[in-house]
């Protein structure tokens, strides 16, 4: 049976000012919204950088009020990186699983794996001193306490993801991956639906909501763009509460030790 066309639209929304630590991310959005001309509708999807959600959450750290632990320094000149920087690290992870010069890879006490935990000293106002800005502390919750703001504002019931760029093993490059959601699917079980042919599906599970964020990272960008929000329009998804636990995969399936 031929299928209809079908569309997606992705707007990174103008006229956001650079975000200070307490900023209301909420009505920034609307305020951005305005200012490209666009008001939300049910279903819409608001792809909200983490960097500013760790900003406005005061995630920022000056490295001169770290202390390097002997773990931190030793590990420091493993990698050759800063040992203050290392020791933010560590706070942020449950174990280190790989050291090589230049990165740290970690399981991240959200249980991503990545590296460096996450941590950025890009896109940051360091007020002349080194600092590093941390992922929020629950990224989940910081999704739905935007989402809920912005529809006590709106009346419009959206879904709110904040991502963030992150590499993948085995393939080169980062990808927008979804670190919290509220409001939608994280991951969306495709098994027991049918096929072209009329054969069900066995395993198929689909990551909806990393899917979104790599399409949202795409006109983000990752320099000086400054999008830091995107508004993405006619996904077509179960309303529901979601969240990024959904897309960790659980350490008893974990091929790779």
């Amino acid at each position: 049976m031929t299928k209809g066309p079908a569309s997606l639209a992705l707007l990174a929304l103008g006229g956001i000012p650079l975000v200070a630590e307490g900023a209301d991310l909420a009505e920034i959005t609307l305020s951005a919204l305005e200012h490209s001309g666009e008001h939300l509708a049910d279903g819409d999807v608001v792809a909200i950088a983490q960097k500013i959600v760790s900003k406005a959450e005061g995630r920022l750290v000056d490295l001169a009020s770290v202390v390097a632990s002997a773990q931190a320094i030793d590990i420091g000149g493993q990698v050759d990186k800063d040992p203050r920087l290392i020791e933010l690290i560590l706070g942020e992870s449950q174990e280190v699983m790989r050291l090589r010069k230049g990165a740290i890879i970690v399981r991240h006490r959200l249980g991503l794996v990545l590296a460096n935990a996450g941590i950025d000293q890009s896109n940051i106002d360091h007020h002349g001193n080194a600092s590093a800005l941390l992922l929020p502390v629950d990224p989940d919750a910081s999704a739905r306490r935007i989402r809920d703001a912005i529809a006590a504002r709106s009346g419009a019931r959206v879904a709110v993801l904040i991502i963030d760029s992150l590499g993948r093993a085995w393939r080169m490059g980062t990808t927008g991956t979804a670190i919290g959601i509220a409001g939608m699917p994280g991951l969306l079980d495709l098994r027991g639906r049918r096929d072209l042919h009329g054969r069900s599906l066995e395993t198929s599970e689909l990551g909806l909501a990393d899917e979104v964020a790599a399409a949202a990272s795409l006109i983000m960008g990752q320099a000086n763009e400054g999008r830091p929000i995107v508004l993405v329009r006619g996904l077509g998804y179960e309303q529901r509460d979601g969240s990024a636990a959904e897309l960790i995969r659980p350490r008893h399936m974990d091929l790779f030790p």
